[in-house]
């Protein structure tokens, strides 16, 4: 416990699901925490569990909503130490042929616009005394599937985007960590909505049978859950991952090692 004492952190999309677990996680390990969604009641639900939690309503395509966001955290807290770029969704199951450029555009807008707007103003708050960013990608920014171009297009952006962040980090003497965190299958409100989109665009099979067939294909035997993402979310915060920058830490049953 206390890994992250003194430290404050950031988490978008953080109402619920993975984003929520990271920043319990983040909160049992001492840090004081912002976390901001467009799902309002429960983003403040959630907040008022806890002490040193705060809720912000914060759209993360909209640039001057990030600096207002920022600048409130700072103001409440005192210091922006981490920021952890988790906001995303999915896309809908559609072959590329019948996507729709407004379609790609939602999803490259949340997936990959809003993670460098964050990036952007974070950077700013942090150049001066360090700090640790960590892009949400996916197994998917490593790997294809079918149904899933712009998904795949914006994650793969998110992971190439923190490695060249990284060594502009290191080029600039800032001493701020960018890394990326790459989730298998995990047992969210994300996921199950997901699947329903690609049984529905006839994809897969029924969502059962589509969570069975994963967990088959997964060498540890199930999927996962939100706290085995947010306890590699608690390590590239803290202290023990300062040797760690551009790197990807991949958690995902084993999926993508066969």
């Amino acid at each position: 416990m206390g890994r992250l004492t003194g430290k404050t952190a950031f988490v978008s999309g953080g109402a619920r699901g993975l984003g929520a677990e990271m920043a319990r996680r983040m909160h049992e390990e001492g840090a004081k925490v912002m976390v901001t969604d467009i799902l309002v009641d429960e983003g403040i639900a959630f907040a008022s569990e806890h002490k040193n939690i705060e809720f912000m309503s914060h759209d993360v395509t909209d640039e001057a909503q990030w600096e207002a966001a920022i600048a409130k955290t700072i103001e409440t807290f005192g210091s922006l130490d981490i920021l952890v770029n988790n906001a995303g969704i999915t896309h809908d199951g559609t072959p590329v042929e019948d996507t729709s450029l407004e379609q790609w555009r939602k999803v490259t807008s949340i997936d990959l616009d809003a993670v460098f707007l964050g990036c952007k103003h974070a950077v700013r708050a942090m150049k001066e005394n360090g700090g640790s960013i960590i892009n949400v990608s996916s197994i998917y920014g490593l790997v294809g599937s079918a149904g899933q171009a712009a998904y795949h297009a914006a994650k793969g952006g998110v992971r190439l985007l923190t490695k060249g962040m990284a060594a502009e980090m290191g080029t600039l003497g800032y001493k701020i960590r960018v890394n990326s965190i790459h989730p298998g299958f995990v047992i969210t409100e994300l996921l199950r909505g997901g699947l329903k989109q690609a049984v529905e665009a006839g994809m897969m099979p029924g969502e059962n049978e589509a969570i069975e067939s994963l967990t088959e294909a997964t060498p540890a035997g199930r999927l996962g859950v939100p706290m085995d993402i947010a306890n590699g979310v608690v390590f590239l915060a803290s202290d023990e991952a300062e040797w760690m920058t551009g790197s990807e830490l991949v958690i995902d049953g084993g999926f993508t090692a066969q």
